[in-house]
C-alpha cells in the first residue's frame, strides 16, 4: 500500500473487521489493493476538503427481548464501551489526518422494532439513554439518525410504511437472493438465528419447528426492511464510507467491524453483555457470564456488566506494581 493518509485510515479501519468465514487470506491479514480500491475514494474526497472523514453506520437499535442475552432495556457497559470505541476510532484517524473523523449512528430501532418484538416506546428510551451515554462520554465525534429524521411528524408504523413503499424491494426478492447469493445466505443466517433464539426465549408452550418457520418468514422482512434503511442511508449520505455490524465478505462496499472483544463474530452490544476478565472488556451472552459465574455489577442504580470470578489474579501484577 502506498502509506499515504487516506489508505492508513483504512488500513486502521480493516484491524478492527469483522468478515465473513472463509474472507480470502490477504483480507483477513489486513486488506489486500482491491479492499483499499474500493473505500480508498471516499476517504481521498474528504481530505481534498480538508473536513473530517464521514463514516455511517445503522447500529444501536435497541436492546433484545431475550433475557438470556442482555441485561434489561437500557444502554450498559456493552454500550458505552462501544460507543468509546468508536469515539476513539476517530480521534485515532487524527494521527494520519489532522481533521480526524466523525460518526453517524443511523439507528434502526423503530424500523424493525415491530418484528422483532421491541416496542416502539422501548426503543425510543433506548435512543434517549444512548444519547445521554455520548454525552457523558464526551463523544463529539458521533451524532445520531432514526427513522424519526427521516420522516418527521407521522407515527411510527407510517414511518414504517414510508420507509418500505420508497426503498424496500419485494420480499420475495429477497428470499430468492438469499438462496442464490453465499453473502446474502449468511446474513440470513445470522439475522434468523437472532430472531430464533429470541423467541424461543420469550415464547412458551410450542415447538421448536413452529417458531424456527415463524422467524424463518420474520427474517426475511427484517432484511428486506434493513435493506431499505441501508439505501436510505445511502440516498441520505451519499459520500459517507459505510460500516456494518454484520461480517462482511472481503470485497464488500462496506466494511464490518468488531466494537468490543468477542469470541461470536454476529454478537453486539444490544445482544449481549459486557464482561470484564481482568485483561480487559469482552462482549458475551448474559448466560455464558452466569454460567462462568461471574458477578453482576451495578453503576448508577442500574446494572452495568459483569466481573469474570478469576479477574483478581489478573489484577495481581498491576497491585504489585503499585504497591512497590
Amino acid at each position: 500500500m502506498s502509506g499515504s493518509p487516506a489508505d492508513e485510515i483504512l488500513r486502521l479501519v480493516f484491524s478492527f473487521r469483522r468478515l465473513a468465514h472463509g474472507a480470502a487470506a490477504d483480507c483477513a491479514a489486513g486488506g489486500c489493493e482491491q479492499c483499499y480500491a474500493l473505500h480508498r475514494p471516499k476517504v481521498e474526497h474528504f481530505i481534498e476538503q480538508g473536513v473530517p472523514v464521514h463514516f455511517v453506520i445503522p447500529a444501536f437499535p435497541a436492546k433484545s427481548p431475550n433475557p438470556e442475552k442482555v441485561l434489561g432495556t437500557l444502554p450498559d457497559m456493552a454500550e458505552r464501551v462501544s460507543l468509546e470505541f468508536l469515539q476513539e476510532l476517530c480521534d485515532y484517524t487524527r494521527h494520519y489526518y489532522e481533521p480526524g473523523a466523525r460518526i453517524t449512528i443511523c439507528s434502526d430501532g423503530h424500523v424493525f422494532s415491530d418484528l422483532v418484538g421491541v416496542g416502539d416506546a422501548d426503543v425510543a428510551t433506548y435512543g434517549v439513554e444512548l444519547e445521554a451515554l455520548l454525552h457523558a462520554i464526551g463523544a463529539d465525534a458521533i451524532n445520531t439518525y432514526g427513522l424519526q429524521d427521516a420522516f418527521p411528524g407521522f407515527p411510527f408504523d407510517e414511518q414504517r410504511a414510508m420507509l418500505t413503499s420508497q426503498y424496500a424491494v419485494p420480499v420475495e426478492d429477497v428470499r430468492a437472493r438469499a438462496l442464490k447469493e453465499p453473502a446474502a445466505r449468511n446474513i440470513f443466517g445470522g439475522i434468523h438465528r437472532f430472531l430464533f433464539e429470541d423467541r424461543m426465549a420469550t415464547t412458551t408452550g410450542r415447538s421448536r419447528n413452529s417458531v424456527r418457520e415463524e422467524t424463518k418468514s420474520l427474517a426475511y422482512h427484517v432484511i428486506q426492511r434493513s435493506d431499505a434503511w441501508s439505501n436510505l442511508v445511502e440516498d441520505f449520505f451519499p459520500e459517507a464510507l459505510r460500516l456494518s455490524i454484520h461480517p462482511q465478505v472481503s470485497h464488500s462496499q462496506k466494511i464490518g467491524i468488531h466494537m468490543m472483544r468477542t469470541r461470536d463474530n454476529w454478537l453486539t452490544p444490544w445482544h449481549g453483555v459486557a464482561l470484564d476478565d481482568g485483561e480487559g472488556v469482552r462482549l458475551v451472552k448474559r448466560s455464558e457470564a452466569e454460567q462462568l459465574g461471574a458477578t453482576l455489577v451495578r453503576r448508577g442504580g442500574r446494572d452495568s456488566h459483569y466481573i469474570a470470578p478469576d479477574v483478581s489474579s489478573s489484577l495481581k501484577p498491576l497491585i504489585e506494581e503499585v504497591a512497590s
